[in-house]
């Protein structure tokens, strides 16, 4: 099975490359590289898409149409919500939410609710958050805040938590998940935290790199037992 993983910066393609070393190939469609491995009778395709909703969801389509993916995992850094969200905690996503989307002043719908969905909430695929819990209990299932926006002030971040039960904010899932939903891939997200609920961009710049190699050892378990 072709796996797709799409990781947004260059430190966690770093932290990536640590875990699993020089790929076997690269190649550069449509603007993106893209680095291959062998994970046991899979085959993994990783690329990096840049910052932002825009990037990941073309990025997600890429590996759809010209590898033809069967599953996409994300991994990355992202900013607590929660006084229980600590520095380098590992989570992994159970639904996203949109919270920059807002059709609500013509649709009757919620800020965040896209057409075709019952609600604000994005879905990841049920089965392989499960298959992630499973190689590693440790992780929490969490509701994640996406959009084109780093949020740094603490104000902020609890007001996201407020209203949408979020636990983390990042800026990539939503545009992930849309897009492997429409296209019937399942897709699986594992997040770990750079900078807490009471900090902002000076946290999240010390902490980035120790942040991005925790999430990429927790994705890394979770392919390797699902690769068995």
């Amino acid at each position: 099975m072709n796996i797709g993983m799409i990781v947004a910066m260059s430190s966690e393609v770093a932290a990536l490359l640590e875990k699993i070393g020089t790929p076997a190939e690269t190649e550069s469609p449509s603007g993106f590289e893209v680095m291959a491995y062998s994970l046991g009778k899979n085959m993994l395709y990783v690329v990096k898409s840049g910052v932002g909703e825009i990037y990941a969801a073309s990025a997600a389509q890429m590996l759809i149409s010209q590898y033809g993916v069967k599953m996409i995992v994300n991994f990355g850094i992202c900013g607590g919500l929660t006084d229980d969200m600590a520095l380098k905690k590992a989570v992994v996503v159970e639904k996203a939410v949109h919270y920059a989307f807002d059709l609500s002043e013509i649709d009757d719908c919620e800020v965040g609710q896209y057409p075709g969905y019952p609600d604000v909430y994005l879905p990841a695929s049920e089965e392989l958050v499960n298959l992630a819990l499973e190689a590693d209990p440790s992780l929490e299932k969490v509701i994640c805040a996406s959009a084109d926006k780093f949020v740094g002030d603490p104000v902020e971040k609890r007001e996201l938590n407020r209203r949408f039960g979020a636990k983390i904010c990042e800026m990539e899932a939503a545009g992930i998940i849309l897009t492997a939903n429409r296209a019937g891939v399942p897709v699986l997200l594992i997040k770990a935290v750079s900078d807490s609920a009471s900090a902002g961009p000076e946290e999240y710049s010390a902490m980035v790199s120790e942040a991005a190699a925790s999430c990429a050892a927790a994705m890394m378990k979770a392919l390797e037992h699902m690769s068995r």
